[in-house]
């Protein structure tokens, strides 16, 4: 009788100890986890991602992954307007998530269609390219939105356009807007068009199936909205963040040379007002839609209309 309580004790204590040791195991690998990936955070907010899952793929897979690294500084103001105008409107102002985006995501789930774009912000996406793999699912998705927290936190607004600008797809075995504009206009990404950074942007939601050069249907519809919304962005100063002074450049018009901006005078001559846009941050993102060309393209609207949201086809 009495070993027999032993026994039962023994083995009570037994699974109590097993529990605790699986227990310790856990929280030591979640003070692990962090741990690296604050350290792997910091790294490369001052080293370029020499590689990324996506890229690795396409080794992987038998393709080559083409990349010509540029820094934000050098990269065309209308091309890190052209991605905030299509990708992400609130990206000087949020702190890494757009709530009504998510929220616009969610709904359009709710009611059985495709993932409305413009539920990740540039964020959210450079987290994804230079931490994670593609694809969805609710555990890369939360070890997305940690990485978002200590992006936002460590690297600044600054940096994570440059990653992004860099790191993005932008066609197949394509990755960075300088590879892409080397691609498709046959020049770095210094001295873009308001016209060639539109369409580099309306590429990168679907970098594998859209075109730059010549694009068509939905494609070009909607890099002629991105073309007229550039000049949006810089009205409301929505990239102040990125040049750190808070002060709007100059917009050119189509096809004049551009130049580096000169210091505003202290006492400004008096211009008439001219119809604007409506504001960027009431813009809807067009839904992903399939791509189609037309016989009779219409013709693109004036730069000052407010661009049209397509329906789902």
């Amino acid at each position: 009788m009495a070993r027999a309580k032993a026994r039962r004790a023994r083995s009570r204590t037994s699974r109590r100890g097993w529990g605790g040791r699986i227990l310790g195991w856990i929280l030591k690998g979640i003070v692990l986890f962090i741990l690296m990936s604050l350290a792997w955070v910091l790294l490369y907010r001052f080293v370029n991602p020499p590689v990324t899952f996506t890229m690795m793929g396409d080794v992987i897979g038998g393709r080559s992954a083409t990349r010509d690294w540029m820094p934000l500084g050098e990269i065309d103001p209308d091309m890190k307007r052209a991605v905030i105008a299509a990708e992400d409107s609130k990206f000087c102002s949020h702190w890494g998530f757009d709530q009504d985006a998510i929220a616009a995501a969610m709904r359009r789930n709710a009611e059985g269609g495709g993932v409305i774009r413009g539920g990740s912000t540039i964020s959210q996406q450079t987290a994804k390219n230079a931490f994670l793999w593609q694809g969805g699912g609710y555990f890369r998705k939360g070890l997305e939105a940690w990485f978002t927290l200590l992006i936002e936190n460590i690297w600044g607004k600054q940096r994570i356009m440059e990653v992004y600008l860099n790191l993005a797809e932008t066609g197949i075995t394509t990755y960075g807007v300088n590879a892409g504009a080397q691609r498709y206009f046959g020049k770095d990404a210094s001295n873009l068009t308001r016209q060639e950074a539109a369409r580099i942007a309306a590429v990168l939601p679907l970098p594998k199936k859209r075109e730059a050069v010549t694009p068509t249907g939905f494609t070009r519809r909607y890099g002629n909205s991105i073309a007229a919304r550039i000049r949006v962005v810089a009205r409301d100063n929505l990239d102040a963040c990125l040049d750190g002074s808070g002060r709007m450049e100059a917009v050119e018009p189509e096809g004049t040379p551009k130049t580096k901006a000169k210091a505003a005078p202290k006492q400004k001559q008096p211009v008439e007002p001219t119809p604007q846009p409506e504001r960027a941050e009431d813009y809807i993102q067009p839904m992903n839609e399939p791509e189609t060309s037309s016989p009779a393209e219409p013709a693109p609207p004036p730069a000052d209309t407010p661009p049209v949201v397509e329906p789902d086809e």
